[in-house]
């Protein structure tokens, strides 16, 4: 069928495919493509797909592992997520939930945190809350700090299934992420290790390297110094049934100097 408005050479360009790769050969493509209407569009496209293949790698991308974060990520970028499990009262579990309820998590069918453990298996990053330290659970054959289960129980209830934000510091050497970490609680956000300071529920950390407070060390200092002055969590002084068990009102045992007089009884025993 001939279109009404071809012409006769357009007809048989079009039934001639030769036609077509003659036409190709002898066009001059710098001309068409430097044209204003063409070459403007073409850069705008490109521009803006590179864009949004930048803005999703960089803040919509899951990140399911310490292993997927970049170098330069640290000290130079926050993860927002879901505090899946806490360990010890220092360290916890995050499923990264980048963009949060603005990018579907927890609305949209296919951006749900999983709740087994079989869902959670090598999806979640294991972070380690900077700049504290706090009383030590019983494990390796050794016996649990004061205060050790009451600092657990603290940091579940304050993060645990919660949303928080973590800014990223530096990898340890057990493939932990150190950071800051923040949780919003009604319209505040709370620095979570200054908190557990100031509850008298950790210590500002003292290891001879590996410490990291960001900006915040001497804030943290001082949240310790007002909670060892104030008496409260493992400053508190015991009581009188605490006295007639045989307590005493000695300054109780850092986390640091237990780590090392454990380290020092073992090392003892192997010579």
């Amino acid at each position: 069928m001939r279109w009404p408005w071809s012409g006769e050479d357009d007809d048989k360009k079009r039934l001639n495919p030769s036609s077509w790769i003659e036409s190709a050969e002898t066009t001059d493509w710098s001309n068409v493509l430097s044209e204003p209407g063409t070459l403007l569009p073409s850069i705008v496209f490109t521009v803006t797909t590179l864009s949004a293949l930048r803005i999703y790698k960089s803040y919509f991308r899951r990140i399911p592992s310490v292993n997927h974060i970049k170098p330069n990520y640290f000290r130079r970028r926050s993860l927002f997520g879901r505090v899946t499990s806490v360990g010890d009262a220092d360290n916890f579990r995050l499923f990264h939930t980048p963009g949060g309820k603005l990018a579907g998590w927890g609305w949209l069918p296919w951006k749900r945190v999983p709740t087994t453990r079989e869902g959670l298996a090598n999806k979640t990053i294991h972070i380690r809350i900077a700049g504290v330290d706090a009383p030590e659970l019983a494990h390796w054959g050794r016996e649990a700090q004061p205060y050790s289960q009451e600092a657990l129980q603290w940091l579940t209830q304050y993060i645990h299934n919660r949303r928080v934000r973590v800014v990223i510091y530096r990898r340890d050497q057990y493939d932990r992420v150190v950071a800051q970490v923040l949780v919003r609680h009604w319209l505040l956000r709370k620095d979570v290790g200054l908190e557990m300071l100031r509850s008298g529920l950790a210590t500002v950390y003292e290891a001879k390297t590996g410490s990291e407070f960001g900006e915040f060390e001497q804030q943290y200092r001082d949240a310790e110094e007002k909670a060892r002055a104030a008496k409260v969590g493992m400053w508190t002084k015991p009581t009188i049934l605490g006295r007639l068990r045989g307590e005493t009102a000695k300054s109780p045992e850092s986390p640091r100097e237990y780590k090392t007089r454990h380290a020092a009884a073992e090392k003892q025993k192997k010579t």
